[in-house]
This record gives C-alpha cells, sequence and structure tokens, in this order.
C-alpha cells in the first residue's frame, strides 16, 4: 500500500498493557507473529528465553536454555520473526545469529568473532528486507552487515566516528517497505538513514534531553506511513517523527494492570496492600524502554523493561489526498500580529 499524500493525526492513546514480571521479566525485544501472537526476548542474569505472548495477555509457554552449545542463548539481543514465524536472535556474547522455529525448535546458526568481513563483534539489531535477508548491526565494529538467512556475506558498510555513515556502538535497525535502512547510533545519539546499498541519505537528533535529542537510543521503526519512532532508552520514552525526520510527539509511559496482573493480584492480598500504599503516579512511566515494533493495525509496542511489560498504544491517523492537504508553507505560524 503506498504511503498516504497526507495525514490528519487525530490522535495516539495508550491502548493497554501486557505482561507481568513473572512472565514477560525483563523483556528486551519483541517480535510479532500472527494471528495476535507476538514472541518477547526475555534476559537478565542467568535466564535468557523467548515468550510466546498474546495480544490479550495470554502466555503461550517459553523456550531458550542458557549456555554456548548450538541451540543455546548467552546475552541475546534482538528477536525477528520470517515470513515461516521462524525466529532469529542476535547474541552479543557468542557472535552469532540462531536460527528457530515458532516452538523453539534449532534449526541453524551463522557468525564468529572477528573483524574481518562476514565476521561479528558483539551483533545487536536485526533486521530483514523484502526478500528477507538479514541486516545485522555489528557494533563493536562499528559497521553494518546484511546476510542471507543461511549466513553468507552480501554486503557491509560503516566504520567508527561521528561523520556520515560512521557509528559509534550503533544498536538497533529497521528496513521500511521502500528498502531504506534506518540505524540507532547508540553512542552518537542519533539516527542515520541510508539506501539498502548504504548510500546516506540523512540523519536526526544529538545529545540531550529536549524534543528531537536523545540519550542513547537503542531502537528505531518505521510504520507503513513512513512515521519513524525512536526508542530514546537513557530519557525513558519513545519519541514520534514524521517521514522527514521532523519531531511530533513523545510517549513517556501510561501504563495500567495488565489483565494478567489483575488476576494474579486478585489471589495475593500483599501486594494489593503494597500497591495501596504506593504513589502510583511514577508507576505508569516508562523506566529503561529497550526496543519498539508496530503492525498493519496501527498499534505501538514498547517494551518496557524496567517494569516487565509491554505498553501498547493505537495510532489514529486519518489518510488524505492531494485536496484535503494544502501544499507546504513557509511558516507554520497561523496567526501574525
Amino acid at each position: 500500500m503506498p504511503r498516504p499524500y497526507g495525514l490528519l493525526r487525530a490522535g495516539f492513546p495508550y491502548l493497554k498493557s501486557l505482561g507481568m514480571r513473572r512472565l514477560t521479566n525483563f523483556p528486551i525485544d519483541i517480535a510479532l507473529g500472527s494471528d495476535g501472537w507476538m514472541y518477547v526476548l526475555c534476559r537478565q542474569d542467568g535466564t535468557a528465553l523467548v515468550r510466546k505472548y498474546s495480544f490479550e495477555d495470554e502466555d503461550g509457554g517459553n523456550f531458550g536454555d542458557v549456555g554456548d552449545d548450538e541451540g543455546k542463548l548467552q546475552w541475546p539481543v534482538s528477536i525477528i520473526a520470517d515470513s515461516e514465524e521462524n525466529l532469529f536472535i542476535s547474541d552479543e556474547a557468542l557472535n552469532r545469529i540462531s536460527c528457530f522455529s515458532s516452538d523453539g525448535e534449532f534449526i541453524s546458526s551463522f557468525g564468529e568473532y572477528g573483524v574481518e568481513k562476514g565476521q561479528l563483534d558483539r551483533p545487536a539489531g536485526l533486521a530483514f528486507d523484502a526478500e528477507e535477508n538479514i541486516y545485522v548491526v555489528d557494533s563493536k565494529n562499528h559497521r553494518l552487515q546484511k546476510f542471507t538467512k543461511n549466513g553468507e556475506l552480501i554486503l557491509g558498510w560503516g566504520s567508527h566516528g561521528d561523520g556520515e555513515g560512521q557509528f559509534d556502538l550503533p544498536w538497533g535497525i529497521t528496513v521500511d517497505e521502500l528498502g531504506d535502512v534506518y540505524v540507532a547510533d547508540w553512542r552518537n545519539d542519533r539516527v542515520q538513514k541510508f539506501t539498502s546499498d548504504g548510500d546516506f541519505i540523512m540523519e536526526f537528533g544529538h545529545s540531550g534531553t529536549g524534543n528531537g535529542e536523545f540519550n542513547r537510543p537503542t531502537d528505531v521503526t518505521v510504520d507503513m506511513d513512513g512515521d519513524i519512532y525512536v526508542c530514546d532508552r537513557g530519557n525513558n520514552r519513545v519519541q514520534l517523527f514524521n517521514a522527514e525526520a521532523g519531531y511530533v510527539d513523545k510517549f513517556v509511559g501510561d501504563a495500567t494492570l495488565s489483565q494478567v496482573a489483575r488476576e494474579y493480584m486478585m489471589t495475593n492480598a500483599s501486594p494489593n496492600r503494597i500497591r495501596d500504599m504506593a504513589v502510583l503516579e511514577p508507576q505508569k512511566l516508562l523506566r529503561q524502554p529497550r526496543s519498539i515494533a508496530v503492525d498493519s493495525d496501527g498499534h505501538l509496542f514498547i517494551t518496557d523493561t524496567g517494569s516487565y511489560r509491554i505498553q501498547v498504544y493505537q495510532k489514529e491517523a486519518i489518510h488524505l489526498e492531494p485536496h484535503q492537504f494544502a501544499p507546504p508553507m513557509r511558516s507554520v505560524t497561523l496567526h501574525q500580529e
């Protein structure tokens, strides 16, 4: 579907929270599956697992064992799902990408430590292009590399620095429906955009706490309208930009108790008393969000890592035709004295 000529932004309200500590414990990434299911990558010291979870707050079980043998995870970072719902997971401790079926059966892996082409040093973000080739953020090598799903190197670009096409510990990545590549350039506090061949298109953002500024961005994604979302982890928020990288809005957290958390609280008297004694306002805020995802229904998913849950927002926007959307204006000022 082509991008709209223009958008009437009607709102972007909070919709719901999913998960709780005993289920989605330290969620660091999320892959969207079919029929309302998602795959939540959870990680903490001594634990690395993938939990299948539904949009209706239902637990579908989990898989994952800690270790360095084939089929095990040690310090995973990113998860993506292909068209057959096979799951690819980057592991920065093992310097490899592992593939599992949707029920957790190990299929294959590729990657080895090194600085040469095709080798990896602390791989982080993953993203598919339209042909389901995999872009890998090769973080400590300060570059991107593109592989087939079998691990054959196709191309790569980047070096250490803060110039155009350079990176300083890049982290998150996405590929939009046009094939352009966006990278959350973590220590440079910016996002860079490239063609599929690595030609620089634009960059936006710099260090700070104001609108359009970043403090260690960890993820980036783009919806079908061309809107850009950046997970601004150090500022405990997600920022929304239009396709030209103009700042639009931010999400700082509006969580309520998820359905599964409510059911748990109803059978446990002590947590109810503790919650009654607490100041609730900070409980709704994002704490160290790590990743984001958007679906075709306009849902924005945020892994609220420090609070062991996923916050979901609902985009409300109306697509405009040319006769409904005036040409660009020299000034956005609506009234002048």
